[in-house]
């Protein structure tokens, strides 16, 4: 939930807590208000390929694209949470319309994800279904990597209205075809 304390393990992880208190900063400096979106992992349509931003679906995806198997790290087991691209879009909408006409002062934290953990090896399979090329559990890990993230969408749904409409096992399966950015 957005109360857990923040214990980042990574620098990227703690780039994305000192964004977020830069902002809480600056709120109550200039009297405005701000909504933070914390992004589970995207991925949808349009992504760019095999870039360290493109997230895992996206590498899992090149790979098979490529016709060698997906590299699954650790077991496959961990957990993660997977939001489509257009609800992202729209909890961006949300958030916008309940910042305009906001009290001054407002800043709150809102998780964007789907609210249905998948496993890794579970997000490669989906992506390439029908393929023929099964992935590969590799044992080897990242330093830093959390066994397992996953995050509730209450808040968002109760204080934004947003719930993200696509399911990952429909939206990941749809992605093995989806065009991609070079």
């Amino acid at each position: 939930e957005e109360s857990a304390p923040l214990d980042p393990r990574s620098s990227y992880a703690a780039s994305k807590v000192a964004q977020e208190h830069y902002t809480s900063a600056w709120v109550r400096q200039a009297g405005a208000s701000a909504i933070a979106l914390r992004y589970h992992n995207v991925y949808g349509p349009g992504m760019p390929r095999d870039t360290p931003y493109s997230g895992v679906a996206a590498m899992f995806r090149s790979s098979l694209e490529r016709g060698e198997p997906p590299q699954v790290f650790e077991d496959g087991g961990q957990m993660r949470d997977f939001v489509h691209v257009e609800d992202v879009a729209t909890a961006n909408v949300l958030a916008l319309e309940s910042v305009i006409g906001g009290p001054p002062g407002r800043y709150d934290a809102y998780n964007v994800c789907s609210g249905e953990p998948v496993s890794i090896l579970g997000v490669a399979r989906l992506v390439g279904a029908g393929s023929g090329i099964e992935p590969e559990v590799t044992g080897r890990y990242r330093l830093g990597d959390v066994r397992h993230i996953v995050a509730s969408p209450e808040r968002a749904a109760a204080e934004l209205g947003f719930v993200a409409r696509t399911r990952p096992a429909d939206g990941l399966a749809a992605f093995a075809t989806a065009p991609l950015r070079a």
